[in-house]
């Protein structure tokens, strides 16, 4: 038994006996249990091989306090040969055809079996690519199951995806997110835009400088007329700039007024998270992101606090966009963060 998690753990560069004792306890009680369901040792492989990455990408408390097994992977048709897959975390793009796939973002690792058997639903093609949007890792955890695939992601990725590091909106609200192993890792990286030649489209993936993190994508299947804007457009509200991270808010104003000058009307959109969209719910999204950074940024050149901007209500013609994830609290501090230059541990990395 010990001997399979070794060679389990060796795969991710690890040895059992450094894994922290909580991921253990985890493991082996997990473990157990699918073995006494009948399962094989291929299936409890697996398993252990995807508890430990996630306890060992950050990902630990998520996964305690959440029960993969009753997720379930929604199989959307957008147009064309592109396809929707929504799960726990970012929404997944499928492209497929006599290529392959290729799919955009891969959610969580325990999600991985699911998320085969929703492609092998639409195709019995092979996985070929994994584009990543950004490093987060509701978009990213699923990097080293689905290693068996080439993994596309921006040169930022790649770098914050290895070094680990803080995130937040500002250094108070920061999570620490650990190094991802060398299988996790992107294996081809780009500084503006990379274009796959797959099934018949030409999957072109652009760069955000400083939008939702320094490493963001856009992706466009310009045949399907489908773009996957990643975290730079979601529509539970107000959105998560990670700003300690390299994000901005004025870059995401940015990416969005230029890539929308690309956009037919027609378009369908896949936000990071959300139903699929359309060009004028990406407008209205901009729009509350101009609006409300107007509205602190002349609070704060009449040197007007933090405090005083929340005490004051500045954003409550907003109030519909606040949410549970990010607060209009949050979303003032995120703004006045980004307009003070407040940039956190964004000293990682600059874009190329």
């Amino acid at each position: 038994m010990y001997q399979l998690f070794d060679a389990v753990a060796v795969l991710i560069g690890l040895r059992w006996a450094t894994v922290p004792a909580r991921v253990r306890l985890m493991t082996l009680g997990a473990g157990f249990e699918h073995q006494k369901e009948g399962q094989g040792m291929n299936s409890m492989a697996r398993f252990v091989f995807v508890t430990i990455l996630v306890g060992l990408s950050g990902g630990l408390a998520f996964t305690q306090n959440h029960d993969f097994s009753k997720v379930e992977i929604k199989v959307s048709h957008v147009a064309g040969n592109v396809y929707m897959l929504q799960g726990a975390g970012g929404n997944i793009a499928a492209c497929v055809g006599e290529d392959g796939i290729v799919i955009v973002d891969d959610q969580y690792a325990p999600l991985t079996d699911k998320i085969h058997a929703a492609l092998k639903g639409i195709t019995d093609k092979p996985l070929r690519y994994v584009i990543n949007t950004h490093y987060h890792d509701d978009h990213t955890n699923g990097n080293l199951p689905f290693h068996e695939a080439n993994i596309v992601a921006q040169d930022n990725v790649r770098k914050r995806l290895e070094s680990g590091g803080l995130l937040g909106y500002s250094l108070a609200s920061a999570e620490n997110m650990s190094p991802s192993p060398k299988e996790a890792l992107p294996v081809v990286t780009f500084a503006q835009d990379v274009t796959l030649h797959l099934n018949g489209e030409d999957i072109h993936a652009v760069h955000v400088p400083s939008g939702h993190t320094d490493g963001d994508s856009v992706i466009f299947f310009p045949k399907a007329n489908v773009v996957h804007m990643g975290d730079d457009f979601v529509t539970y509200g107000f959105p998560f700039v990670d700003i300690v991270a390299g994000g901005s808010v004025r870059g995401m104003i940015a990416g969005l007024e230029g890539v929308i000058q690309k956009l037919p009307a027609d378009v369908k959109i896949i936000p990071g998270h959300g139903p699929v969209s359309n060009l004028d719910d990406v407008r209205a999204f901009l729009k509350m992101l101009e609006d409300t950074l107007a509205v602190v940024e002349k609070g704060v050149k009449t040197g007007k606090s933090l405090d005083q901007l929340k005490k004051d209500k500045v954003l409550a013609p907003w109030q519909k966009f606040s949410g549970d994830f990010i607060s209009t609290d949050a979303w003032i501090e995120t703004l006045y963060n980004d307009l003070n230059g407040n940039k956190g541990d964004a000293r990682l990395m600059k874009h190329n």
